[in-house]
């Protein structure tokens, strides 16, 4: 029997120099050991790993810098902070406490806002599933309802009759802009006609008041020419109902949209250094919007619904390696202990991911698995990360928007979610999971106890 040690394919791995690529970021190995200046190490050692963790300081400035890009270049300016995008309530207590309304697209929504503190006047309504019970609720509140077709007009009329009110509502509008995917499943079409239609059925019938005209033309997107064209378009509306049907509106809502900071998968550039700034999107939209005849002092409220471009920045998610291990092909693998189910936006985004401590050794492509016995478990097909062992933490930047509403518990329990204060204290927003948590929804059948 041969003592000759077994055959082990060789691995070829291109060495990534340091220093400046052609588009200005720095290749080397990067380390983030606080966030916010308190200490990862601590953060986890208290309340686990996964965990994500929430900069109240980044919060408040990316708010300030929204309101301040466009109150600069429109009189008028409301921020309707998106509950989809992340409706945990210290969340949207720090963007209420700066000024924001709320903007909610399902009952459930609704009730989040109006638990946490929001008067139901500074609701606007939006989605395209409203139940009768809460299109009650909201005018009987007097929140805004932005209608998504004319069955829901109709609906509105019905309900607003029987409680005596007045229903204030705004035309959700969808319209054909070039190079840009319609979204023609909400709302009303306005090439078509549907839109000016279903504003002239609101201003006939009885109990509603038309207040606004409303559109969100994508997600993500990376074009503020696509918002001037868009405002442009609703201004002309406005201006053609003045004149048809003497309607002053109070309101012109250009929903949400703009990018974070956070790179898409087919993005050639770094989104942190070349996604647009908001005071392109500011810039444009009020271009936009100076096609309204409206005298100076009665022009309408521009109302923004933005969520991802202020919330994605403010998140981080702690990750520990589980394990590693060199795949058949020569890269090396990590396991991690936070996966897709957690992550949600790993399937469309190249987030930027940073050891937690201090590593040796040279950088290489490096692929990050979660937990879970799936194979679509890939939180980064390709990273570039020097060796990290067992135990070794890494963060996951810019993963504020959408995962701690669309992640499930598939698995694994979802973790603690704790804030970091303007003055460095620490708190959990949201406490973790527990096998009790999952248990207590269920029941069992007599016959199986």
């Amino acid at each position: 029997m041969s003592n000759k040690p077994a055959y082990e394919r060789p691995s070829i791995v291109r060495h990534q120099m340091g220093g400046l690529n052609k588009f200005g970021q720095d290749q080397r190995s990067r380390v983030l050991e606080e966030l916010d200046g308190a200490p990862i190490a601590d953060l986890v050692a208290q309340y686990g790993s996964p965990l994500f963790v929430f900069s109240e300081r980044t919060l408040v400035e990316r708010y300030q810098e929204l309101e301040q890009a466009f109150v600069r270049r429109y009189p008028r300016v409301r921020i309707a902070w998106s509950y989809k995008t992340n409706y945990l309530q210290a969340i949207c207590r720090v963007f209420h406490k700066l000024g924001a309304w709320a903007e909610v697209v399902s009952p459930f929504e609704y009730d989040k806002a109006i638990r946490g503190g929001i008067p139901p006047e500074r609701i606007h309504f939006n989605g395209p599933f409203k139940p009768d019970d809460a299109l009650a609720r909201s005018i009987d509140g007097g929140s805004f309802l932005h209608v998504d077709g004319f069955d829901e007009i109709a609906r509105i009329e019905r309900i607003a009759k029987r409680l005596g009110k007045t229903a204030r509502v705004a035309v959700r509008v969808n319209m054909s802009l070039d190079g840009v995917p319609s979204w023609s499943r909400f709302g009303l079409n306005l090439e078509s006609g549907q839109a000016a239609e279903a504003a002239a059925r609101i201003v006939d019938g009885e109990g509603m008041d038309l207040v606004g005209l409303h559109t969100h033309i994508g997600t993500f997107m990376l074009d503020p020419t696509s918002y001037k064209i868009a405002a442009g378009k609703l201004a002309r509306l406005a201006n053609d109902l003045s004149t048809r049907h003497r309607v002053r509106l109070s309101f012109i809502d250009m929903g949400g949209g703009f990018p974070s900071r956070n790179t898409l998968k087919e993005q050639y550039l770094d989104g942190g250094q070349s996604n647009p700034r908001f005071s392109q999107y500011a810039q444009a939209i009020s271009e936009g919007l100076s096609e309204l005849e409206y005298p100076a002092q009665h022009l309408p409220t521009l109302v923004l619904e933005t969520g991802r471009a202020l919330v994605d920045e403010a998140g981080s998610l702690v990750t520990t390696v589980e394990a590693t291990k060199r795949l058949g092909d020569g890269r090396r693998a990590l396991v991690l202990d936070a996966g897709a189910n957690l992550l949600f936006t790993a399937f469309w985004y190249r987030h930027d991911v940073v050891p937690a401590q201090e590593v040796g050794g040279l950088a290489e492509p490096t692929v990050l698995y979660g937990p879970l016995c799936m194979n679509i478990d890939v939180l980064r097909d390709s990273v570039s990360l020097p060796p990290l062992s067992v135990g070794d933490r890494l963060v996951f930047r810019n993963v504020g928007a959408y995962n701690v509403t669309q992640w499930m518990q598939f698995i694994t329990l979802r973790p603690a979610v704790v804030m970091v204060g303007r003055s460095g204290e620490v708190s959990v927003i949201r406490r973790p999971e527990t096998v009790d948590d999952i248990n207590a929804h269920e029941a069992m059948p007599e016959w199986l106890q």
